[in-house]
């Protein structure tokens, strides 16, 4: 499956009515009893040197480390070039999980980063995972910038 950055696949949005979360930025002051912890093995990952056109794929794997259920609400990339995807059931206190990044690097040769952004019942709701490395243009192909 070819995945190009002029196509947007920012991933669809999970339900949020399985956790209450009262505390929101129209109500700051609310007591969010349901906030949890997720915590990543790595945030980064560098898939070193490849060639234009593979398709690189990373598992970032996440435990929840708070006391109430995890809520993965969206995975969203910076490029339609890179897929994630990730659990929408809810994710038990002490339990395990993955997002699992797929990157192509058709049409993106040179310096490579791309960034997927976690939405979930954390504080704070958002976390940043980077998948990064060079890839080889193709031969006989000029190198042009990597704009996105």
């Amino acid at each position: 499956m070819a995945i190009s950055c002029g196509n947007s696949n920012s991933g669809s949005q999970a339900g949020t009515d399985l956790v209450n979360n009262p505390a929101s930025p129209e109500n700051p002051n609310a007591e969010n009893t349901n906030v949890t912890e997720i915590t990543f093995d790595q945030n980064i990952y560098d898939f070193g040197t490849i060639k234009e056109g593979d398709i690189v794929n990373h598992k970032f794997k996440f435990k929840n480390t708070g006391k109430n259920p995890l809520l993965i609400t969206s995975a969203n990339a910076s490029c339609g070039c890179t897929v994630p995807s990730w659990p929408k059931e809810p994710i038990a206190p002490g339990a395990s999980g993955e997002i699992d990044v797929t990157f192509n690097s058709e049409g993106k040769p040179n310096h490579a980063e791309k960034s997927v952004t976690v939405t979930a019942n954390t504080t704070p709701t958002n976390t940043a995972l980077l998948v990064k490395g060079e890839v080889t243009p193709k031969s006989g192909e000029q190198v042009k910038p990597n704009t996105h």
